[in-house]
């Protein structure tokens, strides 16, 4: 029974930043690709960022590169988001997800579990 849970969301002003953290109960992260999607008010969920099972790599929405950068700390079984330069467009709730196990955390990657979610709000 896999768990995750986000936390790090909250209210920022453009130009600001936040960390959001993905932690995991139930399961080591070690082996599994991780990603964070959000979903908008009135849009579908979309793919922001995810990172391969080694950290080998990372993968970026086109809105976001440059901005956010994803990580992982194996040891604290945590997957983390720093979201710099917020827009008001970031305003969404941001959801933390695992991949395959060895995956690349790719775009297309299939995410079995996904966390209650954590709200960003951006305000100009």
């Amino acid at each position: 029974q896999v768990q995750l849970v986000e936390s790090g969301g909250g209210l920022v002003q453009a130009g600001g930043s936040l960390r959001l953290s993905c932690a995991a109960s139930g399961l080591t992260l070690r082996t599994y690709a991780m990603g964070w999607f959000r979903q908008a008010p009135g849009k579908e969920r979309e793919f922001v960022a995810g990172i391969t099972w080694n950290g080998g790599s990372t993968y970026y929405a086109d809105s976001v590169k440059g901005r956010f950068t994803i990580s992982r700390d194996n040891a604290k079984n945590t997957v983390y988001l720093q979201m710099n330069s917020l827009k008001p467009d970031d305003t969404a709730v941001f959801y933390c997800a695992m991949a395959q196990r060895y995956g690349l955390g790719s775009p297309d990657s299939r995410y079995d579990y996904w966390g209650q979610g954590t709200q960003v709000t951006v305000s100009s």
